[in-house]
């Protein structure tokens, strides 16, 4: 039974639990560290993306089927807004990921991996959801030969999911040896 609650600073007993431990802490850095680099990039250099959505909603580089271009949202207002969106949630990501290198830090186990996990889901949301599925599918990014961004899109998911995994991973280590 794991007496692991909240507050646990209990430090991991083995040289695999201490090695995964860190190993948690420094990808949950390297994710925050990326993150935050994309939303000061979006910040300071706002019209670069800003062009790449407006261009993948407005859907005006793609095959332009008519069953599709229904989709299209061509309003500068909307798009403007889904891009600021998209930073304040990178932007919040990134903060909550700080945080939980921060928990790392600071020994507190059992939060850093809730605070992790909540910050690596966020982004897995947004490279998941919302450029995945509703960019590529939804306004068919895919089609675009200019304006498609599921490659990076792809490589920030499967940075994060390894990442989110080996935060996983030191639950159940770590709980097996409190």
């Amino acid at each position: 039974m794991s007496t692991n609650t909240a507050t646990d600073t209990t430090a991991p007993t083995t040289p695999h639990t201490r090695a995964l431990t860190l190993t948690a802490a420094l990808l949950t850095a390297s994710v925050a560290l990326y993150i935050a680099l994309v939303a000061f990039g979006n910040i300071t250099d706002f019209g670069t993306n800003q062009a790449f959505v407006q261009h993948v909603l407005a859907m005006d580089t793609t095959f332009k089927d008519d069953d599709l271009m229904w989709r299209a949202i061509t309003n500068k207002g909307l798009q403007n807004a889904a891009y600021i969106a998209i930073i304040v949630w990178e932007t919040l990501a990134a903060l909550v990921l700080v945080y939980g290198t921060w928990l790392w830090a600071r020994r507190n186990y059992a939060r850093a991996r809730s605070i992790s996990t909540y910050g690596l889901l966020m982004l897995l949301l947004l490279f998941g959801a919302g450029f995945i599925a509703i960019g590529g599918e939804w306004f068919s990014m895919w089609q675009s030969k200019t304006w498609n961004g599921l490659e990076a899109a792809t490589r920030v998911i499967v940075f994060t999911g390894v990442a989110l995994l080996v935060v996983q991973l030191t639950d159940r280590q770590t709980d097996s040896t409190a």
